[in-house]
């Protein structure tokens, strides 16, 4: 089952349990929401979550794509991007958690044919402030899929302040062996689909208040879903990157580590660029920048005469429809030679000031704020040219 048939599967199952299909599309967050990019299905619904009515009812789902910079050290692992697309659903006070992991376990076993035996799921064990989740525990113990009961794993919020609650989290074995052990003692066991039982408020002084209304909110990961059901070993070998791994390893030999960040790094950078964002040192723009440069550096290691400009106009292209994104992939392949040439230069600049005599041994804070205000050099890559 290729990505667009799940999707598809998704979509369909909760449409007909009542759902309405929201607009999920772009990376950039609505006005005022204070992080720089989407990194959830959530972001758009937050204050439809704490009470106001949303124009489309009460049970919605949406395919999201979003971006998380906290996880860009750890990609090039089985399971983490920094691009993905994630299938969420939502109750606004109707339904409660125990319905949508019915719902969750049957779509994955009778709509997407996942083998019953292959899950495992864990549930909130509660704590002196609130306690457990027995309702999520009494639903798995009827389906007969095995359960863990954890506190901090599986209690859910968005940041110090703000909605949260309990959840109960499904895991898929992607092991090679029958199934063994728990979610918390053998990784391969993976999280695919976490449920939300949104009821709470965190305020300043972490006390919880209810909200409004018990919410459910779910996210399944789309490539990581993709990866266990095609029976692949990572995210990179799911359909999603069937022309990176067809085109870019001929381009550029690099070793496995190498070509997983080259894959991940320019996919999300043709994203980024599809929803109008471009390079500069601040905001969406440097993550932009800092993800080209990471790549850069990586394929500059070995052979300074690759250039991204190698890239052929079918990968932009596959990724920005994939993405259903309108941008034009002549301008997308123009910004992204137009920040390599940038980069190039800075390079040689960097290193030039880098020989004088003042910088030759250990560098203090100073010296790193005269290089960044000055001349336009980042800590993290004078760093990388001392270490050359």
């Amino acid at each position: 089952m290729d990505t667009e048939t799940m999707v598809r599967t998704f979509v369909e199952y909760v449409e007909e349990r009542g759902h309405r299909r929201i607009s999920g599309s772009t990376l950039l967050p609505p006005p005022g929401d204070p992080v720089l990019f989407t990194t959830s299905g959530m972001h758009p619904l937050t204050p439809h979550l704490e009470g106001r009515p949303h124009p489309l009812g009460r049970r919605l789902v949406n395919v999201q794509r979003c971006l998380r910079t906290t996880d860009l050290e750890e990609v090039g692992d089985a399971t983490h991007l920094t691009v993905f697309e994630m299938l969420g659903t939502w109750s606004l006070g109707d339904y409660e958690g125990p319905r949508s992991l019915d719902w969750g376990y049957r779509l994955l076993t009778e709509g997407l044919g996942v083998d019953p035996g292959m899950l495992y799921a864990t549930v909130y064990a509660g704590d002196d402030r609130t306690g457990p989740d027995t309702a999520s525990l009494e639903v798995w113990q009827e389906l007969g899929v095995p359960v863990e009961l954890t506190v901090e794993d599986n209690w859910w919020s968005n940041g110090p302040v703000g909605p949260c609650g309990p959840d109960s989290e499904i895991f898929l074995w992607s092991g090679d062996t029958p199934p063994r052990s728990t979610p918390t003692r053998d990784d391969r066991w993976v999280e695919v689909w976490n449920h939300v039982m949104m009821r709470h408020r965190r305020l300043e002084n972490g006390s919880l208040v209810p909200l409004p209304q018990r919410n459910v909110d779910t996210g399944l990961g789309l490539e990581r879903l993709a990866s266990l059901l095609q029976g692949k070993s990572s995210v990179f070998e799911c359909d999603v990157f069937d022309p990176w791994r067809r085109i870019v390893p001929a381009l550029w030999p690099l070793d496995e580590p190498s070509l997983r960040l080259a894959y991940d790094h320019l996919r999300s950078a043709v994203v980024v660029l599809g929803d109008g964002v471009r390079p500069g040192n601040t905001g969406r723009g440097y993550v932009l920048r800092r993800l080209l440069r990471r790549v850069l550096t990586v394929l500059w290691r070995d052979d300074p005469s690759r250039s991204l400009g190698d890239l052929p106009d079918e990968l932009v292209s596959h990724t920005l429809h994939h993405c259903r994104q309108t941008g034009d992939p002549r301008e997308v392949r123009r910004v992204l030679l137009e920040e390599e040439r940038r980069f190039h230069h800075l390079l040689i600049r960097g290193r030039h000031l880098l020989a004088r005599p003042r910088f030759q041994g250990p560098l203090s804070d100073e010296d790193f704020r005269y290089l960044h205000d000055t001349h336009g050099l980042p800590r993290e890559l004078v760093t990388s040219l001392r270490e050359e």
